[in-house]
């Protein structure tokens, strides 16, 4: 490899860097989880009370502590959405695909402004 050749590779992994870090910090916190079905919305709970929620008729457990949600139990074959880890900012999502479920964060800082 030739010295431009990685200058190329930095200067690409630097502004893979630099877009990587601008998405992330630009999500706020959010307000809530928007539970989903098979596309129809079943539920919303707030990300400051804690708690454990039965969902889509108890195939999945999902539990809020600290203002994170995650998925504790699940009885899909391979449990990817309990491995998916605790969302709390807008925009991040759990998926449960062989249960059609979906737990997406809702709000930010400006959500309670704009509700009430």
């Amino acid at each position: 490899m030739k010295r431009r050749d990685i200058l190329l590779i930095g200067g690409i992994l630097l502004v893979a860097l630099v877009l990587f870090l601008f998405l992330q910090l630009g999500k706020q916190p959010g307000a809530e989880v928007i539970i989903r079905v098979d596309g129809q919305e079943q539920g919303r709970y707030s990300l400051s009370a804690d708690g454990s929620y039965s969902l889509n008729s108890g195939t999945n457990l999902l539990r809020i502590e600290n203002g994170k949600a995650y998925m504790e139990e699940a009885n899909c074959p391979d449990h990817y959405c309990m491995r998916q880890g605790q969302i709390s900012r807008t925009g991040e999502t759990i998926t449960c695909l062989p249960n059609k479920l979906t737990v997406t964060v809702s709000g930010g800082e400006n959500f309670a402004e704009i509700v009430g």
